[in-house]
């Protein structure tokens, strides 16, 4: 059974007083049902669960008056078995975008107070089917990605101390001991090739094969590829998924700074395709590294507007658009090529997501300098440079050296941890998820 870190935010959420109802929201697959099952199995007395997609007649209990009242009878009628009594049990509606009524009456069994309720859906962020009220203000959200580093550690059955050892070395900018480091390193490598997918680390961790884990990442693909021509509109279904498919190769190759509508199609321009890219980052299929024009908070005031980068939400769905050749030279360190400096930003870049930071990145179109990620903390701007081996980070020194009020850089690199010049901490690749 994979660890998942939600499960102590769900325990947070259930202990705190006058609490919301509550939305887990993130892509497909990412294993939002079997943590909120799980969740409700072991913190509640009893649960239930109605998944609308399985079964859309129990969209009929939210027809009717939305009082909760009137909701409770229509669930006691439907489910006789259950008592559905206050603090006992667990209310869960997944795939609420099934059901307009239901997103609906999450204000009132906020409103009401008596029962837990949690909601999960993978569409949530389209103007799919949307509610005629939606509740703002009356609920929280609660994203979900695919297992991080940590997770998957101990997916990998390495135990707390270890894991809790290795953050400590982070925080303390001290070298991690040559042998774990040499060990981390090989774990990293595995976890890039796999990605975080639960479906696909349960099936490495279960068979050991990571053949049978690569059949699973290109189920996934094509089920996200259903996905977009069962959700997107007419206008945009072919489009979105051009986009989608497009991502590799726009990451991949090196030179290419930002998104390339050229490579959709000859003549390309955003005009037409902007809206489908839209709709994939709001859909959680894919996100966004906006370039900007300072490295200065608050990022989102210098932002260029057309100019970023693409990225899948997890890297178990880039590596399943490509052969299996590129998992076995990852796995066995033999990348070569811009396609190795392409696919460390992406390693970095779904750290970054995992850790719930918004991504932006710093190119000078006149001196040519870049710096591949720039994150906010505090108030304050973070830069962080990517090598996939241990090159100097020269445009990063640059940077440092013009914007003396960044008191922190990182250069993520095939290193072990040390501090460098200009309050630059470098980091090994597998520290990311810790910045």
């Amino acid at each position: 059974m994979l660890e998942r870190k939600i499960q102590a935010q769900l325990i947070a959420w259930k202990e705190t007083p006058g609490k919301k109802s509550l939305v887990v929201r993130g892509a497909r697959q990412v294993g939002k049902t079997f943590a909120v099952e799980r969740f409700g199995e072991e913190q509640y007395q009893e649960l239930l669960e109605i998944n609308f997609k399985e079964t859309p007649s129990a969209a009929a209990v939210f027809k009717g008056d939305l009082t909760v009242d009137a909701m409770v009878t229509a669930l006691r009628f439907r489910f006789p078995k259950l008592a559905i009594a206050p603090g006992r049990t667990l209310l869960f509606f997944d795939e609420i975008q099934e059901c307009p009524e239901a997103i609906t009456s999450l204000k009132f069994w906020t409103l009401d107070g008596r029962y837990d309720v949690v909601a999960s859906g993978s569409m949530l962020g389209i103007d799919y089917r949307r509610p005629s009220s939606y509740p703002v203000g009356y609920i929280d959200y609660l994203g979900l990605t695919g297992l991080d580093f940590e997770e998957f550690l101990m997916a990998q059955g390495l135990g707390r101390d270890l894991i809790g050892s290795v953050r400590q070395c982070f925080e303390d900018r001290k070298p991690v001991p040559p042998a774990i480091h040499g060990s981390l390193m090989a774990h990293y490598r595995l976890f890039c090739a796999l990605g975080g997918m639960p479906e696909v680390v349960q099936t490495y961790v279960d068979a050991k094969d990571i053949r049978a884990a690569d059949a699973v990442q290109r189920a996934l693909l094509q089920g996200y590829l259903y996905d977009i021509a069962h959700y997107a509109s007419a206008q945009e279904k072919i489009k979105a998924e051009r986009c989608f498919l497009s991502i590799a190769g726009q990451l991949l190759a090196k030179e290419n700074h930002k998104f390339q509508y050229k490579l959709l199609e000859k003549g390309g321009k955003a005009a037409k395709y902007f809206s489908s890219i839209d709709w994939l980052t709001r859909a959680d299929i894919a996100t966004q590294s906006t370039n900007v024009t300072a490295a200065a908070y608050d990022l989102a005031d210098y932002e260029i507007e057309g100019n970023f980068r693409l990225y899948c939400t997890d890297l178990s769905l880039l590596l399943a658009m490509r052969d299996f050749g590129l998992k076995q030279a990852i796995v066995e360190g033999t990348l070569s090529g811009n396609t190795k400096g392409g696919l460390y930003e992406s390693f970095v870049a779904d750290a970054l997501l995992k850790s719930g930071h918004a991504l932006h990145f710093y190119r000078n179109e006149s001196t040519k300098r870049e710096v591949d990620f720039l994150v906010q903390e505090g108030g304050s701007v973070v830069p962080v440079e990517v090598k996939a081996g241990r090159a100097a980070a020269n445009s990063l020194a640059a940077l440092m050296r013009g914007n003396p009020e960044i008191e922190l850089a990182y250069k993520v690199a095939d290193a072990n941890v040390g501090m460098g010049e200009d309050c630059v901490v470098t980091i090994p690749h597998y520290m990311a998820m810790y910045i």
